[in-house]
């Protein structure tokens, strides 16, 4: 079999070179050799300098994923020694019961997340090639982890780019309907198969432990709750009361649950949309001290960002309104497509129109434990903007 061998339209090779690991098809100039989807395929410049290796597929945009820059053979114990040294990083951090254990391309292979819930592993596979060699992969994980059960949570339309079907099920061992984790020094019973994303929100770990200095005698609002990871952090470090709202019904019986798990006698979780509670409260002129803004990824696409910033803005200026002077606002976005910058440009609109001043007191993006690839913008994705919010 002839190695498939990719040359890259002049100049296009830059963008990859400063780290990024897709190969985009519209970038391609010619091909040599022989081409099928999910074998490796390597890269080279248009002036025939070597760039790397990766998994190839027809179907998708990106048409090849980068998983070496090195010539070395891609194997079992390739693969391998990636999630080892994976797993150690975070334990070396101090993760232990809950985190993100694979983080695929900015832990070296894209396309594979994996999710450690206490004594079990969530996986979502992103990628053809990966796909291919979900047996394989399966079997490294239990050698490493050794884990209970295993759910694959591949149930997201990313995937039909990639020509394949989304998929949700157990591929290892049994995994109970509610599983109890540690998150930071709280329990919380996650629904491994039906929560959001992998199960949880893993990514605001470290976020939800950050609130400690704005909620200690306060009374808090925790908005897009999920199952209470903020508000029940907020109730954890001292809060005088915690009002947690989620337009889901199912959400809000997580959240009383793991309040009374957590024995937190302060926190009410409330059904309501959320845009239209910070309305209601304005008219009935309640206030709050710290606001925490943690909604879904408003702009799933270009297209949608003028839109979602105008989404974004509207629930930042409205909780502005019903902070009292010197309070907080945490507010989060989980968008890449928001970047830094127009997320602030976002929040200084925001403040100008609530007739508000505002001091950025701290900026911080997901928890350690997703580490962001320089030159891989998607992977820097999530932003957590605190605010002291005063009378103009």
């Amino acid at each position: 079999m002839n190695t498939c061998k990719i040359f890259l339209k002049k100049g296009e090779e830059a963008r990859i070179n400063e780290g990024h690991p897709w190969v985009f098809s519209n970038e391609i100039d010619h091909i040599v050799g022989f081409i099928k989807s999910g074998e490796l395929a390597h890269v080279y410049a248009f002036d025939n300098t070597w760039i790397g290796k990766g998994y190839l597929n027809t179907n998708s945009k990106i048409f090849v994923r980068i998983l070496t820059r090195e010539d070395i053979e891609i194997d079992e114990a390739f693969f391998k020694n990636k999630i080892l040294k994976a797993k150690q990083s975070r334990e070396d951090l101090g993760y232990q019961n809950s985190y993100r254990a694979f983080f695929g391309e900015s832990d070296g292979i894209p396309g594979l997340i994996v999710d450690k819930y206490g004594d079990y592993l969530s996986v979502q596979i992103l990628s053809l090639g990966i796909d291919q060699r979900k047996s394989m992969f399966i079997q490294i994980l239990v050698d490493i982890f050794k884990p209970k059960g295993i759910v694959e949570r591949s149930d997201v339309s990313v995937r039909t780019k990639e020509g394949l079907e989304p998929f949700k099920g157990v591929i290892y061992g049994q995994v109970p309907p509610r599983v109890i984790i540690k998150e930071n020094d709280l329990s919380m019973a996650v629904d491994l198969m039906n929560g959001q994303k992998t199960g949880f929100f893993l990514d605001q770990q470290d976020n939800h432990n950050a609130v400690k200095p704005y909620v200690k005698n306060k009374a808090v609002l925790d908005c897009f709750s999920n199952i209470g990871g903020f508000g029940l952090h907020a109730a954890y470090h001292g809060a005088k009361s915690v009002v947690c709202v989620d337009i889901s019904a199912n959400a809000v019986k997580d959240i009383v649950n793991n309040a009374n798990l957590n024995q937190l006698t302060q926190v009410q979780a409330i059904e309501k949309d959320v845009f239209d509670q910070l309305r209601t409260y304005q008219k009935e002129g309640v206030t709050f001290d710290t606001i925490i803004l943690d909604p879904p990824a408003f702009a799933k696409s270009k297209e949608s960002l003028k839109k979602a910033y105008q989404g974004y803005k509207d629930i930042n200026l409205q909780a502005m309104k019903l902070i009292v002077d010197g309070g907080y606002l945490y507010t989060c976005s989980c968008s890449h497509y928001m970047t830094i910058d127009l997320f602030l440009q976002m929040l200084q609109d925001a403040a100008k129109d609530a007739k508000k001043k505002v001091q950025m007191v701290e900026m911080r993006i997901q928890s350690k434990d997703h580490p962001a690839l320089l030159g891989s913008d998607e992977s820097l994705y999530l932003k957590c903007v605190v605010l002291r919010v005063l009378n103009a």
